[in-house]
């Protein structure tokens, strides 16, 4: 099975940038496609963006223009990096790992990594 490991979360004010990371750990199959969602409390889990095996990549139009997602397939590792954040950005953020073509849709990931937190100040 697969394990997907998120890191990079934290604080920042409104206006800032971060970058997460998310470590694939598994079998390649799983790196069909690799997704980053986040979860606000209170809300569904959302679908941000995606990238294939072949780097195609997808994008939610909350986010398009101001998350960028990539990956290096020699660390087996996927970024997103988040700029222009606002408060409304402020969620749980997990990567998620798919056998599927990609699509924003949680439900046709498999496998989940536990999240990281970020929060962005006003």
């Amino acid at each position: 099975q697969a394990q997907l490991v998120e890191s990079g979360g934290g604080s920042v004010p409104s206006g800032g940038s971060l970058s997460l990371s998310c470590a694939v750990f598994g079998y390649s199959y799983t790196r069909r496609c690799v997704g980053w969602f986040r979860q606000a409390p209170g809300k569904e889990r959302e679908g941000l963006a995606t990238i294939s095996g072949l780097g195609g990549t997808t994008y939610a139009d909350s986010v398009k223009g101001r998350f960028a997602i990539s990956q290096d397939n020699a660390k087996n590792t996927v970024y997103l990096q988040m700029n222009s954040l606002g408060p409304e950005d402020t969620a749980t953020y997990f990567c998620a790992a798919s056998q599927y073509f990609c699509s924003l849709l949680s439900t046709r990931f498999t496998f989940w990594g536990r999240g990281t937190q970020v929060t962005v100040s006003s």
